[in-house]
């Protein structure tokens, strides 16, 4: 048996907590001494320890989880087992939106920052002639969240023999700007003699286009914005409106696995006629 303070020690539990779980009949010492008044637990108590914090994690307070225990129906643990894990892909997902808070936070300060400085991207007018691709369409949740999207191009692609010919792109054809629920469409270039689409998968031409405003952006991916913006300055300054969907080509590293990957290169596209 351990004494309270080596318990505590050992279980990284404070002495003050394991009181209060005594107090309320959560977890007795295996023995008090009669004279002294110390405490004694067992490591065989471990368990029923770990399911009072892990019940904490979860929201409840002690007088809930105290009932609980108290109750016949008590949790199995696939049951613990099964809310920890939706509690893990909560946070999981609080902590993602705060670092895509984040990185948004921190593009806008360096796009305050460079207010009034001379623009450092060089937008030119090009004809884009017909490309044949491979494309998945969907509804991605954010806009780096296009993994799934590809994995299943990807393995469709394999499965079929397909090569690429070139950088892959994606196609975004929402006509206003989404934060969430975006409607992408990723596409792989292929041979013009490929064949092999499905239910999900289309082979088929992207239509040429007689003007493409374009502009490549070298640096991470959170700071892509800066390329968005340069670009939409020029298009509104030189007289021109955008009539299509806009396409990222991604260059250098294919679509990146890290939003703040410094060796990511990009050429955006717009689809523009003279107003």
């Amino acid at each position: 048996m351990f004494k309270i303070g080596d318990f505590s020690k050992l279980s990284q539990v404070t002495v003050k907590a394991l009181r209060y779980y005594d107090e309320l009949g959560l977890l007795k010492p295996v023995s008090v001494d009669r004279f002294t008044g110390y405490r004694y637990y067992s490591a065989d108590q471990l368990p029923q320890l770990n399911r009072i914090l892990a019940l904490k994690d979860l929201g409840l307070s002690l007088e809930q989880i105290a009932q609980l225990f108290a109750s016949r129906d008590k949790l199995t643990v696939e049951q613990m087992r099964g809310m920890l894990r939706l509690k893990q892909a909560e946070a999981q997902a609080r902590v993602r939106d705060e670092q895509e808070r984040l990185a948004r936070v921190e593009a806008r300060l360096r796009q305050i920052e460079e207010e009034g400085k001379m623009p450092t991207y060089e937008v030119v007018i090009k004809k884009v002639p017909p490309l044949r691709v491979a494309s998945l369409r969907g509804t991605i949740p954010t806009f780096p969240e296009q993994g799934e999207l590809w994995n299943e191009l990807e393995a469709h692609l394999a499965q079929q023999r397909i090569q690429p010919t070139g950088p892959c792109l994606t196609l975004y054809h929402d006509a206003e700007y989404k934060e969430r629920d975006i409607d992408a469409e990723v596409c792989e270039p292929v041979d013009a003699s490929a064949r092999g689409g499905s239910a999900r998968v289309k082979i088929y031409d992207l239509p040429a286009i007689e003007m493409m405003a374009c502009v490549v952006h070298h640096g991470s991916f959170n700071t892509l914005t800066q390329a968005y913006n340069a670009l939409m300055q020029w298009i509104q300054q030189n007289g021109y409106r955008i009539c299509g969907p806009d396409r990222e080509i991604y260059i250098k590293t294919g679509v990146p696995a890290r939003q703040d990957d410094p060796s990511y290169v990009a050429e955006i596209q717009v689809p523009v006629e003279k107003v």
